[in-house]
């Protein structure tokens, strides 16, 4: 091997590692516990500057090839990571880092060969363009990550709920008008994703025909609306419940309070008339947990399990997730409504759909509306509990 075909692998190969440490530390994988390579392209620009830093006296067709070079072991380091922590290909992403790498690199090439007047211009671009090239490329993944809404004729979802995910602070009625409604981001995203209608009680509300359900940790319900709901999803209709067995949802106000949310599930008969018992957190069991639904993450807190379940369901995250076909319709039930707490969801950044911390929404939302919560990407989990 000659002397610059070895310089030329060892700047290639420094490229790929330098631009694969910094996605894991800087660029959020380590943090979110994921391996999406997309997640590359804000980081791209110092990496490949200094690559034209240290081959800026190279002829062309060099220069050329370490870059094609550094950009396909990047590419293979991030395909063999993703594969053995994901068990994903993420072919698409893979073609949208070499893109996006090969156009910083062009951009990057240009800059350091150029050659002004001015000898600090030439610094100051690069910065310039590192930094436009970082907001860019955040902007570029929130839009490729920003999940679909609901079709404008879909099914409105009747919501019933215990939380507090509608004006949820305030003491007093005047304080709580005189602040808004002040909606729970919770409550919010699901608003956006799909026609949302918040009601307090099923007996007043009758689901719509077609329409779907959504029950988050209710308050005590009277039997005729526990009847309604068993009827409702036995006559083909698609349900999503989240039983907590101890919820860890925050009070608003002193403990014993009745407009604190219920500390257990209160859906007990319906669960039992349907062949189902949800049990507690299992002993030693962390507080939050992450487990994978169909490749898509949720992260719960203090979980329960569904101890027993019927023959027409189907068990996922080790209990803590149910799909259970109930009459002419299905009901997707999780034992945990703590999972809609914001701390648990949100993206670190507000808006930032691809730094988000788990698929919460996006996994209701698909439940409710065929077509909604889906991306063009899609986070890659590291893998945590089996499907």
């Amino acid at each position: 091997m000659t002397a610059r075909l070895r310089r030329t692998f060892l700047r290639a190969g420094s490229i790929a590692i330098l631009t694969v440490a910094l996605v894991w530390v800087v660029g959020g994988q380590a943090l979110l516990g994921r391996i999406d390579p997309a997640l590359t392209v804000p980081l791209l620009a110092p990496p490949m500057l200094l690559l034209a830093w240290w081959q800026r006296r190279d002829p062309a067709i060099s220069r050329r090839r370490t870059v094609l070079l550094a950009l396909g072991l990047t590419v293979a380091v991030q395909a063999a990571l993703a594969l053995a922590l994901a068990g994903s290909a993420a072919t698409l992403q893979l073609l949208l880092v070499a893109l996006a790498g090969g156009a910083a690199a062009l951009i990057a090439d240009a800059l350091v060969r150029w050659r002004p007047s001015l000898r600090a211009l030439p610094w100051l671009a690069a910065l310039l363009f590192a930094l436009a090239w970082w907001g860019a490329g955040h902007t570029l993944l929130a839009a490729l990550y920003r999940p679909a809404a609901a079709s404008a004729d879909a099914p409105a979802a009747t919501m019933l709920t215990g939380l507090p995910l509608r004006w949820p602070g305030g003491e007093s009625l005047a304080s709580m008008i005189a602040a808004g409604a002040n909606d729970d981001p919770a409550l919010a995203r699901i608003e956006r994703l799909g026609p949302t209608l918040l009601v307090d009680s099923l007996a007043d509300h009758v689901p719509p025909p077609g329409g779907v359900l959504l029950i988050a940790h209710p308050r005590a319900l009277a039997p005729q609306e526990l009847v309604a709901i068993d009827a409702f999803v036995r006559g083909g209709a698609r349900a999503v419940i989240l039983a907590d067995a101890l919820s860890s949802w925050p009070p608003r106000h002193p403990l014993g309070d009745p407009r604190n949310p219920p500390v257990t599930s209160l859906l007990t008969p319906l669960l039992d008339h349907w062949g189902i018992a949800l049990g507690g957190a299992p002993v030693g069991e962390g507080s939050v947990v992450a487990v994978d639904v169909q490749h898509e993450r949720l992260r719960l807190s203090s979980a329960g399990r569904f101890d027993r379940l019927p023959s027409a369901c189907r068990r996922f995250a080790e209990g803590h997730v149910a799909h259970c076909r109930i009459g002419k319709g299905e009901a997707w039930l999780v034992g945990d409504a703590d999972l809609l707490h914001a701390s648990l969801w949100l993206p670190l950044v507000p808006g930032a759909d691809h730094l988000r911390q788990a698929d919460t929404m996006e996994w209701i939302a698909a439940r409710l509306w065929p077509g909604a919560g889906r991306a063009t990407l899609h986070p890659i989990w590291i893998r945590s509990r089996a499907d």
